[in-house]
């Protein structure tokens, strides 16, 4: 885990002052060191955090010819094996990185390489041969890529704060952008909050020549037909999956020279992983968790139960409301994106818990619910789907009864709402039914938009029409996971909630449910398997029902969630708070309306302690996180401090008069 950046400038040098201050921005992600490699197109930045070959896997990193360097963010975590594969093959290495994998790999298998890894990466690859500048991100997006057009470049970074730190870079809102946000929580890529900045898909290999760009998929998110699926035996499934999840766990934890813990939830997913790692011999596991004041959001219970069980090191940190709003302006200028909810600043402290107890790496448990059914959404969509065959039928409505058990304000306890609610637009035909209460409840957002960004853009439309051709003929949790996978996780759940909070402290997270034999696996099996009637994630539970106490296995589906927005406003309230909210600044970002944003905070102001309903928590921090990433990100003069280390490597071939054949001239090693 590390933070890249990059210049490419087809017509003039580019400069190694700017790739320093985009270098600076990013100082958090690499404290282990920082290096540039720049001949007379491009420049490569890299900020290390070292987790394999500590010695020798300094970058940017090149082939033994020099030909092909590459800046990477993440780990290939079967480095090992695609080694050995290329070295019979005739390459030579130097280290023993991942890194120089990629090198010879694209060598060998050009954009096909990006196809046999297993991993999870952000990669800027120069090929001096042919002068194309590739940008590559593994399958699902574990790690941030960023790029836009300024001055005649095309610069790229593991953050868009980096971007920003060319003066040619304009910065300011993206209409389309925001109304994503408030409706998927979260832009889908390429699409960001900000004007002219583009994210890397996941599962994409951008190809760039002269100012031509070229996307190439190496691995997109598909499903078989409903009915043709080739797993369709249960008990084998459920082998199937303990084998894939066990032997994608044990790759994460033991391909590292550096000490790797784990974060325990609480619930089933972490609960796996960490026993997994747990049996392995000779092992004594460090693990972290998060845990709150308010009882409502606590899973104390649960960690110290499994913690106990497998006799790891456990540290836990408790967090109150008021921290969540105190760290909340750090939380965003790492995020660099609004927020609607506030799960994301418990895992900034948890991250730093983490880094303070020596731990580099943690292995998490997300992805689970995605590629094997774990959300409540995925039931609320069968229960919508059974009700929209007979849609008078009182017993079908009364099937809402049964979703969110875990909930304060469940369907259950006021059943005339829920089944008004989960009412709503039962097409059955509908490729995005399954979320259209979702989009619904957070698409009101929007009217609080200033006209003036308001983009009317009908994004839920748009985002139907790119689903895949044939998705049609898949069953309809397929494509309610496509649709999961597309939206809320890589921009929300791995990034704003992810690596964003990780790195903020130089950790790295590493995901087992997300490796590609896993997903694969998940893919083949059947939606019946996946959810059985309304058992969420029935082959997990069967697959690890040794390892798991009772007490977690059995308990209802409680997703990860934190003390709501409207703590902020108890007593004194955060000392930001009223600077950036205020009427004038509220005016000054030009994105909300001043006078329904002074409503919202009254409304609040009035009685905080009264419950605050779902939607009004949402438009309060989708208020707060907006006002503060505008006042860090745009209005304020950018400043990037220097990286921790200073230049450690500097290689420039822009030295030499032949810029194919010239020797690296290093300044300083």
């Amino acid at each position: 885990m590390c933070g890249i950046c990059g210049v490419h400038s087809p017509r003039t040098l580019p400069g190694l002052d700017l790739v320093r201050d985009m270098l600076g921005a990013l100082r958090h992600r690499g404290p282990d060191g920082a290096g540039i490699y720049r001949d007379r197109r491009v420049a490569l930045g890299h900020v290390r955090l070292a987790i394999v070959d500590e010695a020798g896997g300094a970058q940017p990193m090149s082939n033994e010819d020099d030909a092909v360097w590459v800046t990477f963010n993440g780990e290939i975590f079967n480095h090992v094996e695609l080694r050995a594969q290329l070295e019979h093959r005739g390459h030579r290495f130097r280290s023993r990185s991942d890194t120089e994998v990629i090198v010879h790999a694209w060598e060998e298998w050009g954009l096909g390489c990006f196809a046999r890894f297993n991993g999870q990466w952000a990669l800027a690859l120069w090929d001096r041969r042919t002068d194309r500048l590739v940008l590559s991100r593994d399958r699902f997006g574990v790690h941030p890529l960023y790029y836009t057009r300024a001055g005649g470049r095309l610069l790229f970074a593991s953050e868009i704060k980096a971007l920003f730190a060319d003066p040619d870079v304009p910065r300011a809102f993206d209409p389309i952008g925001l109304e994503e946000t408030l409706t998927f929580w979260s832009p889908v890529a390429p699409r960001t909050v900000f004007r002219g900045v583009r994210a890397v898909p996941p599962g994409s290999a951008l190809v760039v020549d002269g100012d031509h760009e070229e996307l190439h998929v190496h691995a997109p998110i598909e499903f078989p037909a409903r009915g043709r699926e080739p797993r369709q035996d249960l008990s084998a499934n459920v082998e199937a999956v303990r084998e894939a999840i066990t032997r994608a766990t044990v790759l994460r934890f033991e391909r590292s020279d550096v000490p790797v813990g784990a974060y325990l939830s609480g619930g089933i997913d972490s609960a796996v992983t960490t026993a997994v790692i747990a049996q392995l011999p000779g092992v004594r596991l460090r693990t972290f968790s998060v845990r709150f004041a308010e009882d409502e959001y606590d899973e104390g219970g649960y960690q110290r139960l499994m913690s106990e069980r497998l006799g790891t090191q456990h540290d836990d940190i408790v967090v109150s409301s008021r921290e969540v709003a105190d760290v909340l302006p750090d939380v965003v200028r790492h995020a660099e994106a609004p927020l609607l909810r506030t799960a994301a600043a418990p895992m900034f402290l948890l991250s730093r818990l983490a880094r303070d107890a020596g731990c580099k790496v943690v292995v998490t448990g997300e992805g689970s619910d995605e590629l094997l059914a774990g959300y409540d959404l995925f039931r609320e969509a069968r229960v919508r789907r059974f009700w929209a065959r007979d849609a008078d039928s009182p017993a079908r409505a009364r099937a809402v009864e049964l979703l969110y058990p875990w909930m304060a304000r469940s369907p259950s306890l006021a059943p005339a709402f829920g089944r008004r609610f989960f009412g709503r637009d039962l097409d059955d035909d509908d490729p995005a039914l399954s979320h259209r209460p979702r989009w619904s409840s957070t698409a009101a957002l929007q009217s609080m938009l200033d006209p003036a960004v308001r983009a009317d853009a009908a994004v839920d439309a748009a985002l139907v029409a790119r689903m895949p051709r044939g998705s049609a003929g898949w069953d309809p949790l397929s494509r309610a996971q496509w649709l999961e996978i597309t939206t809320l996780l890589p921009g929300y759940l791995l990034s704003s909630q992810g690596d964003r909070m990780l790195m903020a402290h130089g950790v790295e997270g590493r995901f087992p449910f997300l490796d590609p034999d896993v997903a694969r696996l998940a893919a083949e099996i059947p939606a019946r398997h996946k959810l059985l009637g309304l058992d969420e994630k029935h082959l997990l539970k069967r697959a690890f029902a040794d390892l798991i106490p009772e007490q977690i296995l059995r308990r209802p589906k409680q997703p990860y969630r934190a003390p709501d927005a409207s703590g902020f406003l108890a007593g004194r309230g955060p000392d930001w708070m009223d600077d950036v909210v205020s009427g004038s600044a509220v005016r000054d970002a030009g994105v909300f309306q001043p006078t329904v944003v002074e409503r919202l905070l009254a409304k609040f102001r009035r009685d905080p302690a009264r419950a605050i309903g779902n939607t009004d928590s949402m438009r309060l921090m989708a208020v707060l996180t907006t006002q503060l990433l505008h006042r860090q990100l745009i209005e304020r003069p950018w400043h990037a401090a220097p990286p921790a280390h200073g230049i450690t490597t500097l290689i420039d071939h822009a030295q030499s008069d032949d810029h194919a054949q010239g020797e690296a001239h290093v300044i300083r090693t």
